[in-house]
């Protein structure tokens, strides 16, 4: 068996049933998939059955531990000589293993991610909130690379890792908090090659309101301040920019409320045109291009103030 699938999941049945049933339409077949029950008090057990003819399929239940830890719970467990993590809110296209298949025979890598797309079915706040993230007028747009190979991070929504690099790094060391970055660089250290695939896509639903983006962004800048206390070099320039987008957003309120001057909140202003005509001239939709400018603010402040906030408070998560 070529690929064993690992789908930590806590309290989101309605999402395993619709990634389960994109998987058991894929076109390249020899996968298994271990669902993780994490803890959850709404399990997904009946549902993971309904799929028992169509895919070969596991579900295995544990206490609460974050989704790292249950990843490695899973790895221990899996018999392929891939392992394919997907979050359970993605949705994945009939030919990704087909895709990553013929990569693997063409290139030489140990570990593989993937972009995320938004389904034409999303709601317009999923496809905002997707264009936001993946955008190349905000820091999400440079995540990844076409036919990128070596140093390149992947994140867990779309990942694969040999079982060889498994074996020998152990897997994740920490079980939340950039827990797929930090896992990815050690990687990289111990000499493994990583790949960004471009056409090995998934459909991501992240959040479905703004205010569970806000968290969530939050979350993210938490997690590069614990990062960095791993890899002090993994705090780089780029990452300070949320905080200075945020910090000038602020102060040009401030000269705008005491008549000091207009020009620089008329910049963040020609900024969000920017970001509307890019996201219309993308989802033709004046909806999604509206919400889409309002996500980008909302990225930018909710991870600086997660970064600021986790860099305060100083708590240390290492192991």
């Amino acid at each position: 068996m070529l690929y064993s699938v690992i789908i930590p999941v806590y309290n989101r049945p309605d999402e395993i049933r619709e990634l389960l049933n994109s998987l058991s339409l894929q076109s390249y077949k020899h996968f298994e998939v271990l669902v993780i029950e994490d803890g959850s008090t709404i399990g997904c057990k009946n549902v993971v059955e309904e799929f028992k003819d169509l895919l070969d399929v596991h579900y295995y239940f544990k206490e609460n531990s974050g989704q790292g830890f249950s990843r490695n719970f899973g790895f221990k467990r899996a018999k392929g000589n891939y392992f394919v993590v997907f979050d359970s809110d993605c949705l994945v296209p009939g030919r990704y293993f087909q895709t990553v298949t013929e990569h693997i025979k063409e290139s030489d890598f140990d570990f593989w991610g993937g972009p995320d797309k938004a389904h034409p079915d999303f709601t317009a706040t999923q496809k905002a909130i997707n264009f936001s993230m993946t955008s190349i007028l905000t820091t999400g747009g440079i995540r990844g690379r076409k036919k990128h190979l070596g140093n390149y991070h992947p994140r867990s929504f779309n990942m694969g890792i040999s079982r060889d690099a498994f074996e020998k790094s152990g897997g994740y060391r920490i079980t939340r908090m950039g827990e797929d970055i930090e896992l990815s660089i050690r990687l990289e250290k111990l000499g493994f090659t990583s790949a960004f695939l471009e056409d090995a896509y998934v459909y991501h639903k992240r959040r479905t309101s703004l205010s569970e983006f806000f968290k969530q962004l939050h979350f993210f800048g938490r997690a590069r301040i614990n990062i960095g206390r791993f890899y002090s070099d993994e705090v780089k320039p780029v990452h300070w920019f949320p905080l200075l987008f945020t910090t000038g957003l602020l102060l040009s309120v401030l000269f705008l409320l005491f008549d000091i001057s207009r020009l620089p909140l008329l910049i963040y202003f020609i900024y969000a045109i920017s970001l509307f005509t890019a996201g219309l001239i993308r989802e033709k939709k004046i909806t999604v291009a509206f919400l889409g400018a309002l996500a980008a603010f909302i990225q930018l402040s909710a991870y600086a103030m997660g970064f600021l906030s986790e860099m305060i408070s100083g708590t240390n998560n290492k192991p």
